[in-house]
This record gives structure tokens, C-alpha cells and sequence, in this order.
């Protein structure tokens, strides 16, 4: 077993198939390719990579399929293990038609992987039609029993929506909502980092003493001090992950882009709507 485990966190891909209402007038899928041809340049090769969510715009059957093609021809090149979480813009029940090729169901998506040691628990936050994210009870119940057992190396915990507070109250307002049961249930156990997504910006702290790392997007950034909008920005990152010595590192990595504003959202479009 090596010394230490290295491994790519992305998230919030927002995949669709080409030539679908691109989001912002972005090529999302490109933007993906662009990640992993950075990736093939890294001098130590990951151990696998994983991707907390968000995984398509739409989720339609037919964006599940398409990026389950895309994923298949990028990580045959790197030769590592792929995990996957859901998001707020996934659908459980596509997810498993198109991209797992299974029979649709809503049930949740949730599950715990062994890698060099290094136990990584995916957690399922999403509910359906809701930004917002929740733990329900089942989960909850499954992760203490799944963490009663110590990993070699510890645990890793990947979740869609962050527990730890943003620059502004309109950031907070979409983060996980029952953030002490998930504290409740990881207390005491070898649950060495959480990793998640959603913002769309890096946001690193400490969760009950845990370190917590959020990935900007792949396909988009936010910017994460505007406190009355949202400002969608025109841009890319990703996560070397390092666990050495019991411990998690997170290198927050940025993509070459333009960093321009594509889109602002402002409160009053909602109020307008309501």
C-alpha cells in the first residue's frame, strides 16, 4: 500500500448534449476535455478522480448518455477509477437510465469505495426540485454504521452542497440545511475531509474541526462576494487532493480563461416571477 493517496476532485460539469441550450453560451463538454488534457500533464497520475455533482444541466436521459461517452473516452486515457456524486441538476431516476444504464429510480444514490487504504463515502444531498441540500435519516443511519468500522487511512466525505459558510448570506442560503446531523454523525469517526461543490468557487474551512474544501465549477465560476446577485463568471477549476500522514490537502487549481461576466442574477428576477 504507498504512503499516500492523490487523487482530482471536480464538480458542477453541467453537461448537455452538443448544440443544447449551452448555458451562458459556454461548450461546457469542452471545457471538461480541457481539464482532463491538463490532467494528462500532471508528473504523478492520480489515483482516481471523482465529481461531486451537478453532473449535467438538464438531466435528461440523453445528457447522461452523451457524458457517459465523453467520461468513458477521457478516463480511458488516464487508466484510474471515476466516482460520481449527484447534484441539484441531476435526476436520480435518468441518471440511472442514461448513464448507469440501469433500471430508472429515485431512489438515492449513495455509496463508500476502498482506494490504497482511503475510504471515500459519497453522500446523495440533492432533493429533487430544490437548490438547497438535506442528509435524510436513511443516509444518515447507513454513514454512522459505515464509519463504526475505521478505514486504514481514514475517510473522505464527498457531498453536492458545502457546510461551510460563504462570504455572503446569499452563498449560505444554499448550502446543506441540517449541517448538524452530518456533524452528529461523523463525530468521533476517522472522517479525515469533506469535499463539495455547488457555488462554484473555492471555499475552504474547518467543519467541526474537519477541513472542508468547495471546488469552483468546471463549466462556470460565481463570484462570491456579490452580496444582493449572482455573478456568473467565464470560468474553470479543480482539485489536487493529497492525504498524507492522516491528514487531507486540497491544491485549488485554475483553468487559463477570460474571467468575464457572462450572466448576472439579481433578486428582484425571482421577486418578478413570484
Amino acid at each position: 500500500m504507498q504512503d499516500t493517496v492523490f487523487f482530482v476532485h471536480m464538480t458542477d460539469t453541467h453537461i448537455n448534449i452538443p448544440g443544447k441550450n449551452p448555458l451562458f453560451k459556454i461548450d461546457a463538454s469542452q471545457k471538461l476535455r480541457d481539464v482532463f488534457t491538463e490532467l494528462e500533464k500532471l508528473e504523478r497520475k492520480p489515483d482516481f478522480v471523482v465529481i461531486s455533482g451537478d453532473l449535467t444541466q438538464d438531466g435528461n436521459v440523453e445528457d447522461y448518455s452523451y457524458l457517459r461517452l465523453l467520461l468513458e473516452e477521457e478516463m480511458s486515457k488516464l487508466g484510474v477509477p471515476l466516482y460520481l456524486a449527484l447534484g441539484n441538476h441531476d435526476s436520480r431516476p435518468y441518471f440511472r437510465e442514461g448513464y448507469l444504464e440501469e433500471e430508472p429510480t429515485e431512489e438515492s444514490y449513495y455509496y463508500s469505495v476502498m482506494e490504497s487504504g482511503l475510504r471515500l463515502i459519497v453522500l446523495n444531498t440533492q432533493v429533487p426540485g430544490l437548490n438547497e441540500g438535506h442528509l435524510d435519516e436513511e443516509q444518515l443511519e447507513w454513514l454512522r454504521e459505515t464509519l463504526s468500522t475505521p478505514a486504514p487511512k481514514g475517510s473522505i466525505i464527498v457531498l453536492h452542497h458545502p457546510v461551510v459558510p460563504t462570504p455572503t448570506a446569499l452563498m449560505d442560503s444554499h448550502l446543506l440545511c441540517n449541517p448538524q446531523d452530518l456533524a452528529d454523525a461523523i463525530a468521533g469517526s476517522d472522517v479525515i475531509g469533506l469535499l463539495s461543490g455547488h457555488i462554484h468557487v473555492n471555499n475552504i474551512g474547518l467543519f467541526e474541526g474537519i477541513p472542508s474544501a468547495a471546488a469552483t465549477g468546471v463549466a462556470f465560476g460565481i463570484e462570491p462576494t456579490a452580496a444582493h446577485s449572482m455573478k456568473f463568471i467565464d470560468n474553470s477549476g479543480y482539485n489536487l487532493v493529497l492525504v498524507k500522514d492522516g491528514r487531507m490537502i486540497v491544491h485549488p487549481m485554475a483553468m487559463p480563461g477570460e474571467q468575464r461576466l457572462v450572466f448576472e442574477w439579481k433578486m428582484e428576477m425571482e421577486q418578478a416571477h413570484s
